[in-house]
């Protein structure tokens, strides 16, 4: 219970930004740890449908809040809990990916703390995407929004413990030599089946959609960071989570929308 415990203690205070005690870096601790890193998802989704409903009983209510000023609460949320931790591998990727450098260089590129003006653009349009899509919510796909980011955690997690690693070093490396992998992959793949089923059963078209999209994300995650890095580092993996969350959501939204006017 105690590894289990301290498992879980780094999982959140390295992918969020939640006080948790300090527990030493040993492998022994970090062996379970990516178990509980779509738990930190699962936060996120339930904080954001709860500003969701929120925002419809302030409709109700008349009280004069505008639409926006939930729907930027939302699009920040994912932030405010992991401190953008994922946002900033989706940035430095973005950079190293338009650079049109040999594999080499774009690795360096990715470890480079600066932002690029690329990085910038690309982080953008991500929020204002974000925004535009957040926008055309309903209780159907909001409930598919909020399982979304655990199903992309879950997919990112089972990525660091079965794609081949770009580099020896760095988060991703430190977390995949570390994990007792056998578990960690039983675990995560008993998500992703019940996640997909309840998706698809209980989201029905919007959840469809949204398995779809998050699948077809991860096949290009993964053949896109061998061909351009010869494999995933951590920033790669927080670039697939800031991509498959944000496909989800416009898969789930565009469902929606069609199979209502059909």
């Amino acid at each position: 219970m105690r590894r289990m415990w301290n498992s879980f203690k780094i999982a959140f205070s390295m992918y969020s930004r939640l006080p948790m005690p300090e527990s030493e870096w040993s492998r022994e601790n970090l062996s379970y740890a990516l178990i509980y890193f779509p738990w930190i998802g699962g936060l996120i989704g339930l904080i954001t449908y709860g500003i969701f409903r929120l925002k419809e009983w302030c409709a109700v209510q008349g009280t004069g809040i505008s639409d926006l000023t939930f729907l930027v609460f939302m699009v920040l949320v994912p932030v405010l809990i992991t401190g953008g931790i994922h946002m900033d591998g989706f940035m430095d990727t973005q950079d190293a990916l338009s650079s049109y450098q040999p594999k080499e260089r774009r690795l360096e590129i990715l470890k480079d703390s600066h932002a690029g003006a690329f990085a910038i653009l690309s982080c953008t349009v991500y929020f204002l995407c974000c925004t535009a899509i957040y926008a055309s919510l309903t209780e159907r796909s909001v409930k598919v929004t909020a399982l979304g980011f655990l199903l992309s955690r879950t997919l990112s997690g089972l990525s660091v413990v079965t794609f081949p690693q770009a580099k020896k070093d760095g988060l991703a490396a430190t977390f995949a030599e570390n994990a007792a992998k056998k578990t960690v992959r039983s675990v995560l793949g008993c998500y992703l089946v019940i996640l997909c089923g309840v998706l698809i059963v209980a989201g029905k078209g919007a959840g469809t959609a949204a398995v779809a999209a998050a699948g077809t994300v991860f096949f290009c995650y993964y053949r896109m960071s061998l061909k351009n890095f010869g494999g995933i580092t951590g920033d790669l993996a927080g670039y697939f989570l800031q991509m498959c969350e944000i496909w989800i959501a416009a898969a789930a939204v565009g469902a929606d929308i069609l199979l209502t006017n059909i």
